[in-house]
Formats: structure tokens, C-alpha cells, sequence
């Protein structure tokens, strides 16, 4: 087949809808099939576009195989509510017609949120390929931006559930990263039989168990202490204001041998560093963002790893792929979520769930494994395995592909 994928983020971008388009193309890609992604150029999250690349109307690589056309956007950094809606019309707009003209033509057309307008665009681009238009929900619009503040009820909600609504319709088959996406959709009035679930996993050749990196230790301050990390973006609905909280506390108990670590960037991310300094705070450290090539190594040189989203009954759906990475880094995970995450986290018996923003929840969870190490092996050691059998991202793009298989042949019937 050729797979046509309209994705807003791409490598060399490092968030996880980025990895996630990327890790299914080269999988794709190596099963004998072409894929063709239709992409911004790199920005994310500052708005400035990434050395060696250039925001010009239509440029084109090829990475692992995979071809890639970055079409002109209107760049804003991954803040603000104008600027950035601007930068999702935008691809919109460039992409839908950059896909529509593409050639050869396309067998199947996968569009994938966030953000919403992503998904749109491969509507009209399936149509002028006579293709089948699969929809990838990673991200449920406009409900998430609602619970997050950046949006309120109104004409323009009601007008983006109006186009959510005729979205799903529109589409031939839909794709979520998790079973309560799905259920989601299915409140919705969507058939159950036209929504699969393709989880979020992990790319286990880079996520491999290795020595600490004691120079980056030092680098960063970081020698003789207790690291527990948080790598990710560090947006609105991540609440990572519990960190903060979380640090008063630890050096309110004199637990100066503990260090909460942030490793990545986002909409929050200067406010909570300013917050953490004007705080005197030293317990709570910033990189900003990395490599995701570098990732394994922050993370080796981790003792547990945090995951956090917002206590917000619709994030309760999310579930978030830094579960996976953390857990085959063979570092235990302490996770403040709700829903499929929690259960994951229970079933694989890799860490220690609490009540997402409960600040003294997470500190007793720091301070439990700080104390006792050999339980964080076993925890580790427990997430290892459990991912590598479940959640391994070749495993489940050749489950996608079959999807597209048979989204594709159905579709030719139909026809």
C-alpha cells in the first residue's frame, strides 16, 4: 500500500505524537510498504523552526525510509490561544492541499490529532485520492482544550463539537491510542464497530536499561541524591504545579537527599522554573528540552520516574506513552492518574499510583522507594518485562497495519 499519514508533529520534533507517527512509518516502511508523512517544519514547542530546516510552502526528505513533505505554517510557540490557533489553521489549509495534489496517489489516508485541524485536513485529501480516510485520536478536541482552561463554552466550542461530531461520521474507520478514547467516541453516537484501539507503546531499541551517567549527574547537580524525573512535555494538562508542592514538602521533612527532576518543555514550562526559583526550590531542577535520543539517558540516570495529568474527569481517558518508557528503562514509576494508566500501572505492578494534584500522596510515594531501594528495582524489573510483552511499538504497528488492510479492502468493496 502507499500510507499517506497528516501529522501536525514529526521527527526531529520529540513529543509523543511525533515519536509515535514516526515509529509506525518505519515499521511500515520495513514491511514493504511506502509511507509518505505530511508534516510542518520542526518547532516544537519554542516556534522557532530547528537548525538546517527552513519554514518554506513545501520541502521534502526522506527519513528511515519514510517521505516526508513539511508544508508551510504559521509558527507560534506551544502557548497562547491566537498565535497557535493560527498554526493548526494554517497546516490545515497547506497540508490539505499539499496532500490533495500529492502523487502517487494514496491507498489509505491517516490523519492524527492532536491537534484537531490535522484531522480534518485528511477528509478533503482522502477524497481527492479515492482512499479510505482513517481517523487516529490521541487527543479528544474540543472537550481537552475546555478542561484545561484555554477555551470556554460558546459559539466556538459548539462550533468545534459541531466539527467533531461530523468528523467522526465523515471518517471510515477510527483509530485511539486507548480504550477510553474510545468509550469516549462511543458516548458519542459513534459504532463500536467502526472504533479500534492501537495503544501508545514504546520504541525498545532506543529504551534500553544502562549505566547512571554520573557526568550528567554532576552537570546537573544531581551527585548522591535520590532522582525522580518527570520527562515530557510540560503543558496545561500535565499539573505539574504538584512538583512544586511536592518539593516545599520534601524540604519541610529535611529530605535534601531527594531531587525531583524535569526533563523536556511546554506552555508551563518557564512560569514553574521561575516559580521553583523565586521559591528557592533548589529540589526541583529543569533542563528544558533534549534529545529524544538523549532520553534513555536521563532516564537511566534516574532511581523513579514520574507521570502526571490534571485531575480532571476527561483525562481520566489519557493514557500517556512516558508510562511505557519509564517502565522498560526499568525504573519504577510513580504515577498520579486516573483510569486505563492506573490500571496498567496495577496489573504490571511497576510503581505507585496516587490522586492526581495530591501533593502529600506524591511525596510519601518519593520517600517510600528513596527509602527502600530494593523495592524499586523489583518494581523496575517488574515494568521491564510486562511492557516488552504488551506494549512494544513493532508489535503494535503490524496490528495497525492489518487495520489499514482491511479498512482498505472494505473500502474497495463498497466502491
Amino acid at each position: 500500500m502507499h500510507i499517506l499519514i497528516l501529522s501536525h508533529y514529526f521527527v526531529p520534533e520529540n513529543n509523543a505524537p511525533a515519536a509515535r507517527v514516526h515509529a509506525l512509518a518505519r515499521e511500515w516502511t520495513r514491511q514493504g510498504h511506502r509511507v509518505t508523512v505530511i508534516t510542518s517544519a520542526p518547532n516544537v514547542p519554542t516556534g522557532v523552526v530547528f537548525e538546517g530546516y527552513r519554514n518554506h510552502l513545501v520541502q521534502q526528505e526522506w527519513i528511515d525510509g519514510i517521505r516526508t513533505v513539511r508544508v508551510w505554517t504559521y509558527l507560534a510557540a506551544n502557548r497562547g490561544r491566537l498565535r497557535r490557533g493560527f498554526n493548526f489553521l494554517s497546516y490545515f489549509v497547506t497540508a490539505g492541499v499539499a496532500g490533495a495534489l500529492l502523487r502517487p496517489r494514496a491507498d489509505v489516508v491517516v490523519a492524527t490529532s492532536p491537534q484537531f485541524f490535522a484531522g480534518c485536513a485528511g477528509l478533503p485529501v482522502s477524497r481527492a485520492h479515492g482512499a479510505p480516510f482513517v481517523l487516529e485520536i490521541r487527543d479528544i478536541w474540543p472537550a481537552s482544550i475546555i478542561a484545561v482552561g484555554a477555551l470556554k463554552e460558546g459559539h466556538v466550542v459548539r462550533a468545534l463539537e459541531n466539527l467533531e461530531r461530523a468528523l467522526y461520521a465523515a471518517a471510515d474507520h477510527i483509530v485511539t491510542v486507548g480504550a477510553g478514547y474510545r468509550q469516549h467516541l462511543l458516548d458519542r453516537g459513534v459504532p463500536g464497530a467502526k472504533v479500534e484501539v492501537v495503544t501508545n507503546g514504546v520504541d525498545s531499541a532506543l529504551f534500553v536499561p544502562q549505566a547512571s551517567d554520573e557526568t550528567l549527574r554532576a552537570r546537573l547537580g544531581l551527585t548522591g541524591k535520590y532522582v525522580v524525573t518527570y520527562a515530557g512535555t510540560v503543558g496545561m494538562a500535565h499539573g505539574l504545579e504538584v512538583v512544586l508542592r511536592a518539593g516545599h514538602r520534601l524540604r519541610e521533612h529535611g529530605r535534601d537527599d531527594i531531587v525531583l527532576l524535569v526533563v523536556g518543555d511546554g506552555a508551563c514550562r518557564a512560569e514553574l522554573e521561575q516559580a521553583a526559583h523565586d521559591q528557592g526550590l533548589g529540589n526541583v531542577v529543569f533542563t528544558g528540552m533534549v534529545e529524544r535520543a538523549q532520553l534513555p539517558v536521563y532516564l537511566a540516570s534516574s532511581d523513579a520516574c514520574l507521570v502526571h495529568i490534571r485531575d480532571e474527569a476527561l483525562f481520566s481517558t489519557v493514557l500517556p506513552s512516558k508510562i511505557f518508557e519509564d517502565a522498560v528503562m526499568e525504573k519504577p514509576v510513580i504515577a498520579g492518574l486516573r483510569g486505563e494508566g492506573s490500571d496498567i500501572l496495577a496489573a504490571a505492578d511497576c510503581g505507585i499510583v496516587f490522586a492526581p494534584d495530591d501533593d502529600a500522596a506524591l511525596t510519601a510515594a518519593v520517600e517510600r522507594l528513596a527509602d527502600d531501594p530494593e523495592e524499586g528495582r523489583r518494581l523496575g524489573r517488574n515494568g521491564r518485562r510486562f511492557v516488552l510483552e504488551h506494549y512494544d511499538r513493532r508489535s503494535l504497528a503490524r496490528d495497525y497495519l492489518a487495520i489499514l488492510e482491511r479498512v482498505r479492502a472494505d473500502f474497495a468493496t463498497r466502491r
